[in-house]
């Protein structure tokens, strides 16, 4: 699921290039990607009669964190996922 929104939104709200990096270190799992846009997603609180737009939302609410930042040449979010 998290791999999915977070591809969804660089897709969606990105540009191109678009990169995908997972990673496995010990009892959790990495997701990056990294897209060329420059526009930071910015979480939005909870609400159950918006329609769509809640895919940060879920990436938070599966992960253990998650780091949005700029780097050249756009933005890269990553999510670590606890795996116990």
């Amino acid at each position: 699921m998290v791999v999915s929104e977070l591809m969804t939104n660089a897709v969606k709200y990105g540009s191109d290039p678009i990169e995908l990096v997972l990673a496995r270190a010990d009892d959790m799992v990495t997701v990056t990607v990294r897209d060329g846009g420059t526009t930071l997603p910015v979480p939005r609180p909870a609400d159950p009669c918006r329609v769509g737009q809640h895919g940060l939302e879920i990436v938070a609410a599966l992960s253990r964190d998650v780091d949005i930042r700029r780097e050249p040449p756009g933005k890269r979010v990553t999510a670590r996922i606890a795996l116990s």
